[in-house]
This record gives structure tokens, C-alpha cells and sequence, in this order.
């Protein structure tokens, strides 16, 4: 994800200042401006820029512009359960994950609630990839509305610029998968992969930033026979959707889950330089809904006692549907898959909503690792973290059944 450069912070923080007043501002507002980045590239921020920016990257137009998600009318009940035991300490493993909040809900209550780097319940933090996740529930959603006919279509027939391109031979499907076959460089650490250029791309004329890159990418393998982690693809995705629906990726997920769910707070979504949602990144949302999301996840997604999404599709989504050369880990419908029947949502820098069915278990972490964007210690950490709860929830019998 990349913001407007900017070259003159002190530029804006006057202009805001004389519209408005400095301590007028929020506190997010005013951390971002006193760290505003002047690189276009969130990848290669500095610490405290990303600390600042990481809550309040829709805070100002000038940076990212973003649509609004109205929080829902009716918010479900985030009760509050007895505390977790556990045998770590909690204050450390925040302290080494650089962490803003660490959530556990178990069978529906709050089990474990804590904040750092100044964060709080208020707040909104940036999912990063996690929205991939959001992004193929809509997906869902709109197969089960009949905007999608069947994830066997090809891509080229929802997004009709990417006919005679390489996706033109590519379906729903092994998109949904990261199986198109289609050559993309996700490396966070190079300025020259395309994850980092892709929005520096002049799109063509009347057409959306990423599907006049995306259509110029060469084929690597025949789809469907080969795993390749693609952002690009999952933004393909929500242009899909938002191009089948008719809809702003925003609008159709408040109607299909952010009202639905009973989210509390509102959420924003950010907008790329031609005016769509990112599909594969970048919702900002409180810590305690990315809860509710997981617990609506874990019930199956249902409105009024019916699923938003096809009967089978959880089974399908969340489980392995290919391999990415991790044992004991898959890839499903953008979600991280473990053989354990446990899955995830994850973005960089620390980002994960953890999904235990068997255990009722949601596990939402929001973080700024100072590690980098796929900080290796970090997540082994995390998963260690996963472990030690499930171990903790079992202790107390609630255990699953075997």
C-alpha cells in the first residue's frame, strides 16, 4: 500500500493548524503530523512514523482518502468472561510483539483486553492484508446474491479490461487461491518488486490503477498449478466484486456484514489513486469489531438465521486449498490455513484476527513490529501465543471433543 508523497510536512500541519487549530485535532491526527512520512512507501517508514500511522492513515485526505463503513444501528454484546490465566506474561510478549492490542474472546466473552503504544478501544488501527479476508467473504456474499454466477467463471468475464491478458485465462477461483499462475514479486524489502510499484503505475486512460498494471504482468505458469502470494490478485478481487455488485467495496460490506454483525465504531477503507477500495488491504477499524468479525465468522455469517454466503462455503474458505509449502499449513479462500482445523487473517507489520472453531476462539492482534513487515520472530512468537491459549482454554475444560 502506498500514500501521496509528501514532501513538506510542515506545510500541512500549518494548513490543518489554520483551518481548525492544532489541539482541535485528535490525538491520532496530531501523532501523524508530527511524524508525517515524506516516503510514498509504507514499507520503508521509520518506527515512529509507523507507531503514528498505523491508527490514523485515513485521518487525512492528503495522505489516503478512504470510504466510511457507518457503524451498525444495533452493536452485538462483547461481554466481558472471566480473566485468562495464563502462564506467560502478557506485558512482555506486548512489549516484543511492539504491541497496540491483544484481544482473546472465548464462546463469546472477553477473556483478555489489553492496549499498548498509547492505543485504546477508541481507536482504529490498520488491517493491512487481514482485509483480504473481508474481501473474499464479499466474495461469498455476492455468489450467494447471484452477482457472481460460480468461482469456475473466468475473471475477464466480471473485469472486461483484462481481456487478452494473461488472467483471461484465469477463474474466480485460482484467484481466490493465488494459483493464477500470472508472475507478481511480493517482496516487501525491495523497492522494485511490484507490491511496492504497482501504485506508482500511471493507469490508462478510463481505466481503474490496478487492472491497467495487473493486465500487463506476464503468465509464469499455467493456472492452477502453482501457489504465489499476491496482493495484486486480492485487489483484482475486490474490483471483481465491486465491478459484479455494481457497488463500492464499502457499501456492500456494510450491508453484508459490518450492519449485520452489529459492529460498534465505524470503518474506513482505503481508496486507490483512481477512487476504488483496495481490495487486499487497508481497512481501519476498532480492535474490539475485527473481533466481531471473527465471532461472525465462527457463526457462520448469518443474518436472521441465514448464512450471507453459499451453504459449504465456510468448509471450503477456510480450509486448504492449496499448498504453500509450509507442512501443516495451506492457503483456502485468502485465508492462512492450519491442518489443526484453525485459521487466520493476517497483515503485515503484526496484524492477525486467529480463529479457533473447535475452541470458540477469536484471537485479534494489532501491531507495529519493529522486525519489518514480515518480522520472522514476531510471528513465530505469535503462533507460540496461539498455542499457549489454546492450552489455556483446555486447561479449564474446554477442550474440543475428539
Amino acid at each position: 500500500m502506498k500514500l501521496k508523497k509528501i514532501l513538506l510536512g510542515t506545510v500541512v500541519v500549518l494548513g490543518v493548524a489554520g483551518v481548525g487549530g492544532w489541539f482541535s485535532l485528535d490525538k491520532e491526527t496530531r501523532g501523524l503530523l508530527a511524524t508525517l512520512p515524506t516516503n510514498p512507501d509504507v514499507l520503508f517508514w521509520s518506527q515512529p512514523q509507523r507507531d503514528a500511522a498505523f491508527r490514523a492513515l485515513d485521518r487525512l485526505p492528503i495522505l489516503a482518502k478512504a470510504n466510511v463503513v457507518p457503524a451498525s444501528g444495533t452493536p452485538s454484546p462483547l461481554p466481558t468472561g472471566a480473566p485468562l490465566k495464563l502462564p506467560t506474561d502478557v506485558d512482555a510478549y506486548m512489549a516484543a510483539q511492539h504491541s497496540a492490542a491483544l484481544l482473546v474472546v472465548h464462546d463469546g466473552k472477553l477473556r483478555l483486553e489489553r492496549y499498548g503504544l498509547g492505543f485504546d478501544a477508541a481507536g482504529r488501527w490498520t488491517s493491512f492484508s487481514v482485509a483480504k479476508s473481508f474481501t473474499s467473504t464479499l466474495v461469498g456474499a455476492a455468489v450467494k446474491d447471484g452477482f457472481i454466477k460460480s468461482l469456475d467463471d473466468k475473471v475477464s468475464l466480471y473485469i472486461p479490461d483484462l481481456k487478452g491478458s494473461a488472467y483471461d485465462e484465469v477463474s474466480v477461483r485460482q484467484l481466490l487461491t493465488m494459483t493464477s499462475g500470472v508472475q507478481w514479486n511480493e517482496d516487501y524489502n525491495d523497492p522494485n518488486s511490484d507490491v511496492a510499484q504497482f501504485n506508482k503505475h500511471k493507469p490508462e486512460g478510463g481505466m481503474e490503477a490496478l487492472v491497467s498494471y495487473m493486465r500487463k504482468l506476464p503468465r509464469a505458469a499455467p493456472a492452477g498449478t502453482k501457489w504465489n502470494y499476491s496482493t495484486g490478485e486480492t485487489n483484482l478481487v475486490g474490483t471483481l466484486v465491486q465491478q459484479a455488485t455494481k457497488k463500492p467495496l464499502a457499501t456492500y460490506l456494510a450491508e453484508k456484514v459490518w450492519g449485520p454483525a452489529g459492529m460498534e465504531q465505524q470503518a474506513t477503507w482505503l481508496l486507490s489513486k483512481t477512487g476504488q477500495e483496495i481490495g487486499g488491504c487497508c481497512v481501519q477499524a476498532a480492535s474490539r469489531d475485527y473481533a466481531r468479525m471473527g465471532l461472525f465468522i465462527l457463526g457462520g455469517a448469518k443474518v436472521n438465521g441465514q448464512s450471507i454466503v453459499p451453504e459449504g462455503w465456510w468448509e471450503e474458505a477456510t480450509t486448504k486449498r492449496t499448498e504453500i509449502g509450509v507442512p501443516g499449513r495451506g492457503y483456502g479462500y485468502q485465508w492462512w490455513t492450519l491442518d489443526d482445523g484453525t485459521y487466520m487473517a493476517r497483515g503485515i507489520f503484526g496484524q492477525a484476527i486467529f480463529l479457533d472453531p473447535k475452541r470458540k476462539l477469536v484471537i485479534v492482534s494489532n501491531a507495529s513490529w519493529t522486525g519489518g513487515a514480515r518480522d520472522a520472530a514476531a510471528m513465530k512468537a505469535r503462533d507460540e501465543f496461539h498455542l499457549t491459549v489454546q492450552k489455556a482454554i483446555d486447561a479449564e475444560g474446554g477442550a474440543p471433543a475428539q
